[in-house]
């Protein structure tokens, strides 16, 4: 699901909302995001209540896009997302002939079934795709095996992105903010990097050795373990998650302050806190203006824009 907000007193994406400021475009919101995916929709949908949702993005589109020379369009989800109230990317893309391109984030591997299947149902509507996200370990089979696959089935790969710890990041507070947590030690040090975490459940000798390797991790561990608190703190992690609503002893609170280390208390066990860090890592929007400008250096230096502008019919 997108994440929603309220513009001018309407519901909508806070993603276009969000494109809109940084590339400096403003519309309507009921324009920018003409239907809206709330509770309500969906028992509506499910019901059998059936509206033309498409109608009001196409007349969207052609407003926006009228005397541009370039619209984007965005999707959340895979390109059959939508599909129960009509509005599933590849109707989308066919109805008002748009050109799509396609982003295959890698999760333990590519979908280049699903890509091939996309080109069948799309045609010459998909321009291209661009595989993102990828570890240094899957590089060379993604080079030398899946993006030769993939262009002998006439799905042209527009870049091959490789995996990024900044573009993975999110501060301190925001984690915080996320977890439903609150921050009591270290309050200047919020703005700390956290690229992933560890659970400080096992014993303490393979928890050091462990969380050498990871120093840039947020260590999860509950209010009651002040040994595995003590020797994470000593290993300079980002900050602590204490769970289960239990504050730490004045020891850890010390150290904290001298380490500079904060320390976020939340309600949740272990394991939901796990969950939740898990979705919230792989899910981080990129909102801060150092990984905007990031971004965009990694997109510049692995993208063909000249064969996407070709298709594209931009001439500039």
């Amino acid at each position: 699901a997108l994440p929603i907000s309220e513009v001018d007193g309407r519901l909508g994406d806070e993603d276009a909302f969000f494109i809109q400021k940084v590339l400096g475009v403003s519309n309507p919101s009921h324009v920018v995001t003409p239907v809206v995916v709330t509770h309500d929709f969906k028992v509506h949908a499910f019901n059998g209540k059936v509206e033309d949702h498409v109608q009001p993005i196409v007349d969207g589109y052609a407003k926006i896009s009228a005397g541009k020379d370039l619209t984007l369009v965005a999707g959340s989800g895979s390109m059959y997302s939508g599909k129960y109230c009509g509005v599933d990317g590849i109707h989308l893309v066919k109805k008002p002939g748009i050109k799509c391109v396609v982003i295959d984030r890698f999760q333990k591997e590519l979908n280049y079934d699903y890509l091939v299947v996309l080109k069948e149902a799309l045609g010459d509507s998909l321009v291209g795709v661009v595989l993102n996200d990828i570890p240094p370990t899957f590089m060379d089979e993604i080079t030398t095996l899946i993006k030769p696959f993939l262009e002998r089935k006439g799905v042209k790969v527009l870049g091959i992105i490789p995996k990024d710890p900044l573009m993975g990041t999110i501060k301190v507070g925001d984690l915080a903010d996320r977890l439903g947590g609150k921050i009591i030690t270290a309050h200047n040090r919020t703005d700390q990097p956290v690229e992933s975490f560890l659970i400080g459940t096992m014993q303490v000798e393979n928890f050091m050795t462990h969380s050498r390797k990871h120093r840039n991790s947020a260590v999860i561990v509950g209010g009651d373990r002040s040994d595995v608190q003590l020797v994470a703190l000593e290993g300079e992690c980002p900050c602590l998650v204490l769970t289960g609503n239990l504050y730490p002893n004045d020891i850890i609170l010390t150290r904290s302050e001298v380490l500079e280390t904060p320390i976020i208390v939340v309600r949740d066990d272990t394991f939901s806190v796990a969950k939740k860090m898990e979705d919230i890592l792989s899910r981080h929007k990129l909102r801060e203006s150092a990984k905007i400008r990031h971004g965009v250096e990694l997109v510049e230096q692995h993208i063909d824009f000249g064969y996407l502008k070709k298709k594209l019919g931009l001439n500039y």
